[in-house]
């Protein structure tokens, strides 16, 4: 299979691609390679899938319209995981043009891309930040999604309708994933794992918001990408029981599908910092401060409509997880 995967120097995208790569797919991978962190940690990523004679790599930034196009023409996918996007929810509020122009007209542009090329499935990372300020749990995709409290929920909102409008409009079979939040070997600088190894490690107070009354449901990256690999081997399909008289929020009748990929239990953050406290043998000094602007106290993610439909379930444990991390920090980073 012929697979487009963008933000393939990314955290997910790497490890996603990987596993492409090692089954025998095509892949072309894009990346702008921006400095919103580390550009070296994403250098050394596609390093590694740089070794594979099946991939290709191209530095594109997605706002770039022709240049993607005539890059994806060349190529012709067949399916595509769409997964560059300007990421934090935090930095939405200092930043906000950064994601208006990657993840909205960034997105359009691969929309019309799948329009071009008639691809067979688009893949696509919405994010449990949409879910907003909601207070029941678990998230479930029926759920309202109309209360954003931060832009880059909102983006990631307007993603899930501007999918629906292709599919609608182009027969374009659409999947967007709401991924809640994911850790392990390879991560994010910016993601608390980082974070809070490195202020532990220097011996700094790790910052907890909220007062620490704060609580997530961490996924490992193995069981993500399990998950993305199975959707994207299964296009999405109209609801054959869908009904225009109560719509159903997370399918239609056109070919789209919204679906959480979360780990279905939520971890509160004293019990986290514990894990990783035990994984490094060092004890934490913690600095209790307010909540930040845009940032939800917690998420949790009902994931009984991903296992129906691809049978995906994650199986790693959030020690085995922080384990698995703090033994490639510790390699990666050369720490005693």
């Amino acid at each position: 299979m012929k697979i487009l995967v963008t933000g393939v120097a990314g955290f997910i995208g790497m490890s996603t691609t990987l596993k492409m790569l090692e089954r025998g797919d095509e892949v072309l991978g894009v990346d702008n390679l921006n400095d919103y962190y580390d550009v070296s940690l994403k250098n050394d990523r596609l390093k590694i899938l740089l070794r594979f004679p099946n991939f290709k790599f191209e530095k594109i930034d997605i706002f770039n319209k022709e240049c993607l196009l005539k890059s994806c023409m060349l190529f012709n996918p067949s399916r595509i995981l769409h997964l560059a996007a300007q990421a934090g929810v935090r930095y939405s509020v200092s930043n906000p043009d950064a994601y208006i122009d990657s993840n909205l007209k960034g997105f359009l542009n691969i929309l019309e891309v799948c329009r071009a090329l008639k691809v067979e499935h688009l893949v696509y990372a919405s994010s449990s930040s949409v879910y907003g300020g909601n207070a029941k749990f678990p998230f479930d995709e029926a759920d309202s999604v109309d209360h954003p409290v931060s832009l880059y929920a909102a983006t990631k909102k307007a993603n899930e309708l501007m999918a629906h409008t292709y599919s609608h409009q182009f027969d374009i079979p659409t999947t967007g994933l709401r991924f809640f939040t994911v850790y392990g070997p390879w991560g994010r600088p910016d993601m608390s794992p980082f974070l809070f190894s490195d202020a532990i490690l220097k011996g700094e107070p790790i910052k907890l918001f909220n007062g620490g009354k704060m609580y997530r449901d961490f996924t490992y990256i193995e069981d993500i990408v399990e998950g993305v690999m199975r959707t994207i081997d299964k296009p999405a399909e109209p609801n054959p029981n869908y009904s225009v008289l109560k719509p159903e929020a997370s399918t239609s009748n056109v070919p789209y599908r919204i679906f959480n990929i979360g780990n279905s239990h939520s971890v509160n953050l004293m019990d986290y910092i514990g894990v990783l406290e035990e994984a490094w043998g060092v004890k934490a000094k913690t600095e209790l401060l307010p909540m930040q602007m845009g940032d939800v106290q917690g998420t949790e993610a009902s994931t009984a409509r991903l296992e129906k439909w691809v049978n995906f379930k994650p199986k790693t444990s959030l020690k085995d997880g922080i384990k698995n991390f703090v033994f490639w920090y510790r390699e990666y980073y050369q720490v005693n």
